[in-house]
């Protein structure tokens, strides 16, 4: 079945490639505007003999890592204090409901008049769009703790801490996951974003540069290089997931079907 799958995504694959040839060289669209797939197959060879190319891509995975390593931590904590402490969640709860639908692209402005084209302006916008999905999956997981579980962590004198440890993680550690996977995703969109944007170093700028420039073959050979990038995140994180919860029972069923 699992060969059949791959066999089927390769012709799929095949047929959108033969396809995106064929389009512009039927006159159906001008090939200023969609050049055939070999043409863009040759501008991605040429942006991969480039080092330019190399050190964006480079520029794009920094502002990306970075971004997602810091909402990660704050996002996890924040939840995890958040949900602990005493009456703090209610107190919290209209300012995160506040804040959280805000577009994170709302605060272009913001960053470039505090930053200007710098990485940290890309950090600004990447950490404040992927804290977000983190913080809520966080507080999801703790509010799904067993009450009895947690009454008979008290009982046994188990302390804050030991708690956390051993009876809050491992409820709350599935939707900390599943945050880090989208937050994985939204990272990127919102490195992309910001570089293309804002005009910091990375394949978004270069994707600017080379629509500005009329070199429409280059622009579109970029834009597949981050759809692969995307891609390769997905199936990361998906594969971090399935390790860190490999003792969990959705994991489990999942290995087994």
């Amino acid at each position: 079945m699992k060969g059949l799958n791959l066999a089927l995504g390769a012709a799929g694959l095949a047929a959108f490639l033969l396809l995106g040839e064929a389009v512009p060289r039927l006159g159906l669209v001008k090939e200023a505007y969609f050049p055939p797939t070999s043409e863009i197959a040759g501008a991605l060879g040429d942006e991969l003999a480039d080092s330019a190319f190399w050190t964006a891509l480079g520029d794009t995975l920094t502002g990306w890592a970075v971004g997602l390593a810091v909402a990660a931590c704050a996002g996890v904590v924040a939840g995890v204090v958040i949900s602990v402490v005493p009456y703090l969640r209610e107190a919290t709860a209209s300012t995160i409901e506040f804040l959280r639908p805000i577009p994170s692209v709302a605060l272009i402005p913001l960053a470039v008049l505090l930053y200007g084209t710098e990485l940290r302006s890309v950090l600004l916008l990447v950490v404040y769009a992927s804290f977000w999905q983190i913080l809520i999956q966080t507080l999801y997981g703790v509010q799904d703790v067993d009450p009895v579980a947690e009454e008979t962590a008290r009982s046994y004198g188990l302390g804050t801490w030991a708690r956390i440890r051993y009876v809050l993680w491992p409820t709350a550690l599935p939707y900390v996951m599943t945050g880090l996977r989208l937050a994985a995703a939204v990272a990127l969109i919102l490195t992309i974003t910001a570089e293309l944007v804002i005009g910091a170093p990375g394949l978004g700028a270069r994707i600017a540069v080379a629509q500005t420039s009329q070199a429409v073959p280059d622009m579109y050979a970029l834009i597949v290089v981050t759809g692969v990038l995307g891609l390769l995140i997905n199936v990361g994180a998906r594969s971090v997931e399935r390790r860190a919860l490999a003792w969990h029972q959705s994991v489990r069923g999942e290995v087994a079907v």
